[in-house]
């Protein structure tokens, strides 16, 4: 995984060490005054501009179906006195539209009501008790549901069903005059799961490019961009022609979006898109809004605590997974160990996955194949989108696609970053660092996009991980395209004259530093805009810079830049593999999160990495041997003691159970204590 700096680390760890306390620090959390502690999330001040989206579906009066995600009536009436009864106030599209616009801000503890599908029980159960509130919901029907005739079933997903349990026109036009009810689209026909890759998952039609078995091929961009506008089309005039109204909600089956999609939603004048994402709606990203599922039927104290956790920051538990040990040549093979790594990511109940969707089965970091189908490197095999499904379905994690930034094995014709050898005055590729491509070489980016492109066509997934290669030392790049980016910004053109002076040579370093930036965050909205908005984004950075940002300057990274650009921060807290020695690794990891927790919020927005492997060769073991799991275990204690909530490791070795399930579950699993 990591290629090392090894002169710059084995300085910095020698410094590092001089300062740490001998022998192992106090196993005791950092005192925090009473006036600094965490506020629950339900104590805090209600967020300006934001909103919480609750989605129902069927209400039933005993026995809820979980097939139509049922509620049963008498629960719901709580629900709706629970919500009353603590100041939580449904508001209309008006309102939302209208904060948005800049007009009268939203209330304190604003929620939207949403019933998807379009059940006959939002008419006959849930609609009084609206009415009997004064408050205001909205309707999202799915198009061929509410065209069947009355004397036929229904189609519900390939299970027939009486068509009395859907809505009619007529009914939904009754709401919609109330003025209580907003009636919004969910697709006409695209309700149901299509063929989305070679070993068979069904995935959201509206959401994926389908694969044709017969050929052995992806939908085309053209088609797939057709069909969905044709859908829209058709819902849109048909919801338009009941209720006189041009409908402005659109509401994603199964909640999975697309960007290309959603592009075309928002062309037919759509002005909300509604998913099942995590997290709070605000007004100022209403195209991307997530919504809490209600779902399996809870009590009242389930979706109390339900409702007031969807307020609170997410805790993000990781497991970094390589896509290299799930690869086998024999299909079957490889099924199994799919089979094994997502049963394993399931037992351990975390919250994501860093899934790698390269292959680097040789451990060099040079990219030369990827595991979905693309434009520009070969495809080892079509694996990540299925890998990526079945987690997300079986395991209940969000996925984040592991990818590097500039580490890929393109035409020789693109320019690579090159060091500047000041004894020689030659420039050459440092054997000694990541073979990257230069990222001030147009063609070089433009290959990179276009890989990046085609990753977000290939599968639904919740966010990109950008790898530890996006780095540049105090002697790179010297290359002719960068030499004439650092002219074009009015630096030196020269290595020699960029190190003349410290600051000469800060300026420098800061180019480079948001250069890198600016290319992952170009990245970022390539992707965005093909699966979309909701795309979360992680990147990985070295303790170096953390622990010294004078070291920027060896690797053009700054926490600061990091936490002002990703979602999430990634930190490789590995002091193995920083030569802490075992005994002072509990201070050091202390110094990192304190470090870190220094800049405000930061803790929030920064996942830590823990090592579950030691690389460093020993004797007969040139690779490297497993980190013991009890101490990896006792690494993320002390992780949380100094006040860091979100961590996770790599490698996880599912083949070996290393580290080993029972002993690392209660370190990493949301579903242990103090959580449950």
């Amino acid at each position: 995984m990591l290629i090392r700096h090894s002169f710059v680390r084995s300085l910095f760890g020698f410094l590092c060490m001089l300062t740490l306390v001998a022998g192992c620090a106090r196993d005791i959390p950092v005192y925090t005054p009473p006036d600094q502690r965490p506020v629950q999330a339900a104590e805090q001040p209600w967020p300006s501009g934001q909103f919480l989206a609750l989605a129902y579906h069927d209400i039933e009066d005993s026995d809820p179906d979980q097939t139509f995600v049922a509620v049963r009536t008498d629960h719901f009436v709580q629900q709706m006195a629970w919500l009353h009864e603590n100041g939580y106030q449904p508001v209309s599209i008006d309102q939302i539209l209208a904060a948005k616009q800049g007009g009268k801000p939203l209330p304190a503890k604003a929620i939207l009501l949403s019933f998807d599908d379009g059940f006959s029980s939002l008419y006959t159960r849930a609609f009084p008790i609206l009415k009997a509130y004064g408050w205001h919901a909205v309707l999202a029907p799915e198009g061929a549901w509410i065209d069947t005739p009355t004397n036929k079933k229904e189609d519900f997903g390939g299970v027939p069903i009486d068509r009395d349990r859907m809505l009619t026109w007529a009914q939904i036009k009754e709401m919609s005059q109330s003025g209580l009810v907003e009636i919004g689209a969910h697709t006409d026909t695209l309700h149901h799961g299509a063929l989305a890759n070679p070993q068979g998952n069904m995935e959201p039609a509206a959401a994926i490019r389908n694969y044709i078995g017969k050929t052995h091929q992806y939908e085309t961009e053209a088609s797939y961009k057709a069909r969905l506008n044709n859908d829209i089309r058709q819902i849109t005039q048909k919801v338009r022609r009941v209720t006189g109204k041009k409908p402005r909600v659109w509401i994603w089956p199964y909640g999975e979006s697309s960007g290309t999609a959603l592009t075309i939603v928002g062309a037919h004048g759509y002005s909300i898109a509604l998913t099942l994402d995590d997290g709070m709606d605000t007004v100022d990203r209403l195209m991307s809004s997530p919504r809490y599922l209600v779902t399996p039927d809870p009590s009242v104290t389930d979706y109390a605590s339900a409702v007031i956790a969807r307020q609170a920051s997410p805790i993000m538990r990781v497991a970094h997974v390589d896509l290299d040990d799930v690869y086998d040549p024999d299909p079957a093979q490889m099924e199994r160990n799919l089979g094994k790594m997502v049963q394993r990511i399931s037992d351990m109940q975390i919250t994501t996955v860093f899934l790698q969707a390269f292959a680097d089965p040789v451990g060099d970091g040079l990219v030369k194949s990827v595991y979905f189908p693309n434009h520009v490197l070969p495809m080892r095999a079509d694996l990540f989108n299925r890998a990526a499904w079945q987690l997300s379905t079986r395991a209940k994690v969000q996925v984040y696609a592991w990818m590097p930034v500039l580490s890929f094995d393109l035409s020789p014709a693109l320019a690579r970053v090159s060091r500047w050898d000041p004894a020689t005055g030659k420039t050459s590729i440092d054997p000694k660092q990541y073979r990257r491509l230069s990222p001030f070489d147009p063609n070089a980016r433009k290959q990179i996009i276009q890989l990046y492109e085609d990753l977000a066509r290939s599968a639904i997934f919740d966010g990109i991980l950008y790898h530890d290669d996006a780095t540049l030392s105090d002697f790179e790049d010297a290359g002719p395209q960068a030499l004439a980016a650092y002219r074009a910004a009015g630096l030196p053109d020269t290595i020699a004259a960029l190190r003349s002076d410290p600051a000469t040579l800060q300026r420098w370093t800061r180019f480079k530093s948001r250069a890198l930036i600016d290319f992952t965050k170009t990245l970022t909205q390539h992707v965005r805009a093909i699966r979309g908005p909701q795309i979360k984004t992680a990147r990985n950075i070295f303790a170096m810079p953390i622990l010294d940002p004078k070291s920027e300057t060896w690797f053009a990274q700054n926490l600061d830049d990091f936490l002002g650009t990703y979602d999430w921060t990634a930190p490789m807290a590995m002091p193995l593999m920083e030569n802490v020695p075992t005994k002072q690794a509990d201070a050091w990891l202390d110094r990192l999160v304190d470090t870190v927790a220094a800049h405000p919020g930061a803790l929030k927005k920064t996942v830590f990495e823990l090592q579950s492997r030691d690389w460093r060769p020993s004797p007969g073991k040139p690779d490297g041997v497993h980190v013991d799991s009890a101490l990896l275990a006792h690494w993320m204690k002390r992780l949380q003691l100094r006040g860091a909530s979100n961590f996770g490791y790599y490698p996880d070795d599912f083949i070996q159970n290393q580290p080993k399930l029972e002993i690392i579950r209660p370190a990493i699993s949301t579903a242990w204590f103090p959580f449950k």
